[in-house]
């Protein structure tokens, strides 16, 4: 008998995600990436070679983000 994984306590569903995510990550190959998207990808990673700018700490972001709040 199938039961509903909304039945299962609570540790039991994580550990069903937990593992469906694992079959998917070892499936990654078979997913393709559109063109479009593999292009924009390729452009963006291009322009973060070629900036200096290498990125801002974590905690650096977020006290901007609160000063304009």
């Amino acid at each position: 008998m199938i039961t509903s994984p909304f039945s299962l306590p609570i540790s039991e569903r994580i550990k069903l995600v937990e593992a469906l995510w694992d079959s998917i990550a070892h499936e990654q190959a078979a997913l393709s990436i559109p063109l479009e998207h593999q292009k924009e990808l390729d452009l963006r990673l291009t322009a973060y070679s070629k900036d200096g700018l290498k990125g801002r700490l974590s905690h650096e972001v977020l006290a901007d983000i609160w000063k304009k709040l």
